[in-house]
């Protein structure tokens, strides 16, 4: 599904459009937009990376997240022994 694409205008630092180029010229993309937009992808993504590694960061700190992780896992001990038991024997 080809995706509807936008004009724009960029102003970008001379060295960092002769990069751009170079690249191009060297098959790393089809062309400066090309470029342009898998670097953008890239970025989006290491940002939202970043936010999600926030969250879990968050999460290790919070006692009640950390309390009903504790409770599931003392549930779950019992399956989890069971299963154990039965990968062993069918080995």
């Amino acid at each position: 599904m080809e995706q509807q694409m936008v004009r724009t205008t960029l102003s970008l630092p001379k060295d960092l459009l002769a990069a751009t180029d170079q690249a191009v010229q060297a098959g790393k993309a089809k062309s400066r937009n090309d470029f342009v937009t898998r670097a953008l992808r890239r970025e989006l993504a290491a940002q939202k990376r970043l936010e999600i590694d926030a969250a879990l960061a968050e999460m290790a700190n919070d006692v009640e997240y950390q309390a009903e992780i504790l409770q599931m896992e003392a549930e779950f001990a019992p399956a989890q022994w069971e299963a154990l038991k039965l990968g062993e024997t069918s080995e």
